[in-house]
């Protein structure tokens, strides 16, 4: 079988030293994704802001670490009662106006939180509430957002897309909390809040200017049958398969977060927390900055694989760190590997998956990612209630390899994909094209 060329699957040629660097063609070249960026750049950040004044309020007011780790319960359970919803309605509404909308929503969240701090006495319950209503409209944006960027970049431009999409993230992740955390000392979580929702009407800016990303011309009202035919074609893939499962098993058996409070007490204390918490981070930053030879990938399946499988290694490694400058180096290893197997699964969604069903699995890789991580976090918890916090990091990055292992070896399809065996062929569902493998 000879594989059909496609130029739009391969990239233009770049010197070697551009493949070290980070690929800025999407944003030179397409005006939407350049305000996409833009606009989530900002908005994420100030939610970042807001993610570290948000749990302090409620430990102020309630003094309770158990009730701090409900938030994140309620947000959670939120996300998997409403995410299928998300994608049947990312498949069947334009796509920029549910982002649109679920942003507005999500600033009134912002507003409500600045009036209720600025209240003698606020209340805790309404902080609950806001929690809740998180989840449900982060479910409710993230398929819409997801299944917009390949109708505003080309295929060839996809893992650069993914990468630049990484490195706003992890931008934010880095410089948000550290500027929340300095305006809740300086100016009070009122005012905090507020920062945030400036930032949320910069990115409202940016979204409406941007054109219309209108639903696929077979389009359906939302209903139970079209969720479950996005879960049958999930089924039917295994490429797709091997992308949840793998990530699942990295996340559920690797995610050491929840632990990193005891490992910092033989470290240095509370004064190293935070560098445990950001090394991962810097790692996925540090990787998105010099992600320009992904474009070169086409393998993107045994990418997955291999950055699954770094990411276990880096956890063993961590596990059996005595010393703070190698435990960190771990960590930053670990990121740089979680940042690579996330770039190179949304090049497989983005480039194989009809635009008809996007918005419906994207819901499933919702549920997927955030699902890996909030289980991994008590699982590790488990394990080292049962034993000890470096049993139960080390055999959990042991586990993670041999997860990963076992999926290649059960999953042949998706060890094996190749962007280059896939062409374009008419795709009566959108007037456009659909992927097809040779």
């Amino acid at each position: 079988m000879v594989p059909q060329s496609d130029d739009s699957l391969t990239p233009p040629r770049r010197r070697w030293w551009h493949l070290a660097t980070i690929d800025v063609t999407p944003l030179r070249r397409h005006r939407d994704f350049r305000l996409l960026f833009i606009g989530r750049f900002v908005s994420f950040f100030g939610s970042m802001i807001t993610v570290v004044a948000f749990p302090y309020q409620v430990y102020q007011l309630t003094h309770s670490v158990l009730l701090v780790g409900l938030l994140g319960v309620l947000e959670f359970a939120a996300i998997l009662a409403v995410a299928f919803v998300g994608g049947a309605l990312a498949d069947a509404r334009d796509r920029r106006s549910m982002v649109l909308l679920s942003e507005v929503a999500l600033m009134a969240c912002s507003l409500l939180l600045a009036g209720n701090a600025a209240l003698g006495h606020p209340q805790v319950w309404l902080l609950f509430v806001v929690a809740t209503a998180w989840g449900a409209l982060d479910a409710i944006q993230r398929p819409s957002l997801d299944a917009m960027l390949p109708r505003l970049v080309d295929k060839s431009e996809l893992a650069a897309a993914a990468a630049l999409g990484s490195i706003r993230g992890t931008l934010g992740q880095i410089l948000g909390p550290a500027l929340g955390g300095v305006l809740v000392a300086v100016v009070g979580l009122s005012v905090t809040y507020l920062v945030d929702v400036g930032t949320f009407v910069a990115g409202l800016a940016c979204l409406w200017l941007m054109r219309a990303v209108p639903p696929p011309v077979d389009a359906e009202r939302p209903s139970f049958r079209r969720v479950l035919e996005g879960l049958r074609y999930a089924r039917s893939r295994q490429e797709l398969l091997g992308t949840y499962f793998v990530d699942m098993i990295a996340m559920f058996f690797g995610m050491p977060m929840a632990l990193f409070p005891a490992i910092a007490q033989g470290l240095g204390g509370a004064r190293v927390l935070g560098l445990l918490y950001a090394a991962p981070a810097i790692g996925s930053f540090l990787f998105s900055a010099t992600s320009g030879w992904t474009g070169r990938v086409h393998r993107h399946g045994m990418g997955v694989i291999v950055a699954a499988t770094i990411w276990g290694v880096a956890i063993i490694g961590f596990g059996f760190a005595n010393q703070l400058a190698l435990a960190l180096f771990f960590l930053a290893v670990a990121g740089a590997a979680d940042m690579m197997s996330g770039v190179f699964r949304s090049v497989i969604w983005n480039q194989t998956i009809p635009d008809s069903l996007r918005g419906r699995l994207a819901s499933i890789e919702m549920v997927s990612y955030t699902s890996g991580p909030a289980l991994g976090n008590f699982e590790a918890g488990v394990v080292a209630s049962l034993s000890s916090v470096r049993i139960s990091i080390i055999s959990g990055g042991v586990l993670c390899v041999a997860g990963c292992v076992l999926c290649a070896i059960a999953l042949p399809a998706f060890r094996a994909y190749d962007a280059r065996q896939y062409h374009l062929a008419p795709d009566p569902a959108t007037g456009g094209v659909k992927q097809g493998k040779d």
